[in-house]
């Protein structure tokens, strides 16, 4: 969940010689399931589809994040670039202690992501529902996490292996200052 704080107006104070917000709203957002749910309800493409978002798209999401009564039109656009730079490093955030060995990572799917879709694996998986309102990275990665353990694991090839074997040897043996 993020928060900002949306300047509407600004007053000059002739003491501090400075600008002064006079008038803010507060905005509580959450880049979730829902949200994009609800986005893709209103435009019928997908969000994480391969197209990039238009500024108006991205707006309009922004909107579709917003917890709790839909904020005025002129708020959304009077965020600025530093509001809307927050929002983007909340957006792309991990949020999660999780990290994946990339080298045993299959190639990418070429299958376009949808709510439903996503729906669908949290079924499959039995995730609960309430997990809908996570941050989506970190829902992406429970998936992730589920899909990898209910996988049997592979078993290295035996070139491989004995690559590994090699390399720990030759190490061990740098570490301790032997030949072997």
């Amino acid at each position: 969940m993020l928060q900002i704080t949306v300047p509407l107006s600004e007053e000059y104070d002739e003491g501090t010689s400075e600008f002064a917000v006079a008038e803010a709203v507060t905005l509580t957002l959450e880049h979730s399931l829902v949200s994009l749910s609800k986005w893709e309800s209103a435009h019928e493409v997908p969000f994480l589809g391969p197209k990039p978002m238009s500024n108006e798209d991205m707006l309009d999401y922004i909107r579709m994040m917003v917890l709790g009564d839909p904020p005025p039109d002129n708020v959304i656009a009077r965020l600025g670039t530093l509001e809307l730079n927050e929002i983007n490093e909340y957006i792309n955030a991990k949020m999660t202690a999780t990290w994946f060995n990339e080298r045993d990572t299959p190639r990418p799917r070429r299958e376009i992501i949808t709510a439903e879709l996503i729906y669908y694996w949290m079924i499959s998986l039995n995730i609960p529902f309430e997990c809908q309102y996570w941050h989506l990275n970190r829902l992406l990665t429970l998936i992730r996490v589920c899909n990898l353990k209910n996988t049997p694991a592979k078993k290295m090839p035996s070139a491989d292996a004995a690559a590994q074997q090699r390399e720990l040897n030759a190490l061990r043996r740098q570490q301790l200052g032997t030949t072997g």
